[in-house]
């Protein structure tokens, strides 16, 4: 689940604060056992001696080493119940003297060998919605959603009413966040201004971000935008987060101004993601028409041919609400 470098680098330095704290109040624990019995740290750096360094002094000192070792051993036992002596009378736990980690599984690293922790990936899912909590409304869920701001009356184009036609997508889009995986399918929601592509289309992101997938919403203007500053501007790395996410929500396509950068930068997206098998949501007030027109017909064919396409009806519910 690759989170965009900005997430990971957030969720890290959140891991890292903790790990710095959770040291401290180890140490802070630990010192103030050694400060009331100073003896017991005497016996602990002594008990951490090396078998090496004794053997290293005994062959300094001419000694035998089986000899060393045997003495050894039994200094050893002797501190060990001096120890656990010190241990009773002074009501000490020996857990309270180790240094707990912040995570048992990792240590603290966020990474078993090259595989991300759970403590780390819960980071960034919590860093995500977080980032996609700024990015939307807050109130997009699927519990929030009305159907009866459509209209019930048959519509002579549709033969059924939006409501009918909004009832079964709305089911699709729940159905379709609730079961999400690397192969579900791209989904093109098309439809007039304020009919709820953007509002479904943020409720799958919160449902499929909740779920642990790494997602990323943004609208049209604002993707082209790092696209062009990526490669005209500071040539910092903007645009992997859109390629590697495993599941992207493009916003308002058709907004954004038509230049041969822009249709380059989007077939490269919409080809790249297809040819990954990465599932991707783009969300459009252009008719059937209007995409084939203002899009090479390599970008239209994908859409129109590769995309699961979810025409929405109805009237702008913005306006309704007020």
């Amino acid at each position: 689940m690759p989170y965009s470098d900005e997430v990971l680098r957030r969720a890290q330095a959140r891991l890292a604060a903790a790990r710095s704290e959770r040291e401290r109040e180890n140490d802070a624990r630990i010192q103030a056992i050694y400060r009331r019995c100073p003896r017991l740290l005497e016996i602990d750096r002594q008990l951490r001696a090396t078998v090496a360094q004794a053997m290293a002094a005994a062959f300094r000192k001419g000694e035998d080493p089986a000899a060393a070792i045997a003495r050894l051993r039994e200094e050893n036992l002797s501190l060990q119940r001096e120890r656990e002596w010190l241990l009773e009378s002074e009501g000490i736990d020996e857990a309270d003297l180790q240094a707990e980690p912040i995570c048992a599984i990792c240590g603290g690293t966020g990474y078993v060998g090259e595989r991300m922790c759970e403590c780390l990936r819960e980071l960034c899912r919590q860093e995500q919605k977080q980032e996609l909590s700024s990015l939307l409304a807050g109130r997009e869920t699927f519990d929030a959603f009305r159907l009866d701001l459509y209209s019930d009356a048959p519509d002579p184009k549709l033969g059924v009413s939006p409501r009918e036609v909004m009832h079964q997508i709305f089911q699709r889009c729940r159905r379709y966040a609730a079961e999400f995986s690397l192969r579900s399918p791209s989904l093109l929601m098309s439809g007039g201004t304020g009919v709820g592509k953007t509002f479904l289309s943020a409720a799958i992101a919160r449902t499929v971000a909740d779920a642990g997938f790494s997602v990323v919403y943004d609208t049209a203007g604002r993707i082209f935008s790092d696209f062009e500053e990526e490669k005209f501007g500071s040539g910092t790395h903007l645009t992997g987060k859109y390629r590697r996410c495993d599941l992207l929500i493009l916003d308002d396509l058709g907004t954004e101004m038509t230049t041969q950068f822009t249709l380059s930068a989007l077939y490269d997206l919409v080809n790249g993601r297809l040819l990954a098998g990465l599932p991707s949501i783009i969300s459009t007030n252009l008719t059937t028409a209007e995409l084939r027109s203002r899009y090479t017909p390599q970008i239209a064919s994908r859409l129109l041919g590769r995309y699961e396409r979810l025409p929405f009806a109805g009237s702008d519910i913005r306006l309704l609400r007020r």
